[in-house]
């Protein structure tokens, strides 16, 4: 996967998590942060897991970005109280 197919990954993960779990006074380049560092984080739990990984632009790796982006932002939210 490219680093252009990353970047599009994270900014659709890091806005879905974002819809399901909003945070205040974040902008794009943090969502897009966020995204594919989720991408990242869960696409490692889901491997060490057994329960398949970040492989492409497909829907099982948007939602473990997805998911990986929600973890994220809860232990940013945790942080930031």
């Amino acid at each position: 996967m490219g680093i252009l197919s990353w970047v599009v990954l994270g900014l659709i993960a890091g806005w879905l998590a974002r819809f399901f779990m909003p945070v205040g006074g974040v902008g794009v380049i943090t969502t897009i942060i966020l995204g594919i560092a989720g991408a990242l984080i869960g696409g490692y739990i889901s491997t060490f897991f057994g329960w398949g990984s970040v492989t492409g632009f497909n829907l099982p790796s948007l939602i473990i970005a997805v998911l990986g982006a929600i973890l994220l932002i809860f232990l940013y939210r945790l942080l930031r109280k």
